[in-house]
C-alpha cells in the first residue's frame, strides 16, 4: 500500500496540469456538448478571468502533485475546482460522460485520507490566534 498513493498522486497531478494546461493552449480537442454544458462553459469564457483562474490552479496544483512538492496544500486548493468538475457532468452531462470526474474524485479522496494527519489542525474548535 506504500506505492499506491504515489500512483493516485501522480495520476491526479496528470489530470490537472494536463486538462490545466489544455485550458491555454487548446491541444484536446472537447466532445460535443449538452447545450446547458456548452452554456455554462461559455459563460465561465465570457467573464475574461474565471476560466484562466480555474486552468491556472489546476495548472499549478496538478505540478506541486506530480513534484511531491505542498501535496496537502495542492489538495486543499483542488477541492472547489473538482467538486465543480463533478457537480458539472452530474447535472449537465450524460451520466456516462460523469464516471471519469468520479474516478478523480476518489483519487482525491484517497490523497485527503493519507494525508489527513496534515489537515488536522483545521479542525479545532477552539483554536487560538
Amino acid at each position: 500500500m506504500k506505492i499506491a498513493p504515489h500512483v493516485a498522486r501522480y495520476l491526479l497531478g496528470a489530470v490537472f496540469f494536463v486538462f490545466g494546461l489544455n485550458g491555454f493552449l487548446n491541444f484536446i480537442k472537447l466532445p460535443p456538448m449538452p447545450p446547458q454544458a456548452g452554456e455554462f462553459l461559455e459563460g465561465m469564457m465570457k467573464t475574461g478571468y474565471l476560466t484562466k483562474v480555474v486552468k491556472g490552479t489546476e495548472v499549478v496544483c496538478g505540478a506541486l502533485l506530480l513534484a511531491g512538492v505542498a501535496v496537502p496544500f495542492a489538495l486543499v486548493m483542488l477541492t472547489p475546482i473538482l467538486l465543480n468538475i463533478v457537480l458539472f457532468h452530474v447535472y449537465l452531462t450524460p451520466p456516462k460522460d460523469a464516471v471519469p470526474a468520479f474516478v478523480y474524485l476518489a483519487l482525491h479522496l484517497f490523497l485527503v485520507w493519507r494525508y489527513r494527519a496534515y489537515y488536522k489542525p483545521l479542525f479545532k474548535l477552539r483554536a487560538a490566534a
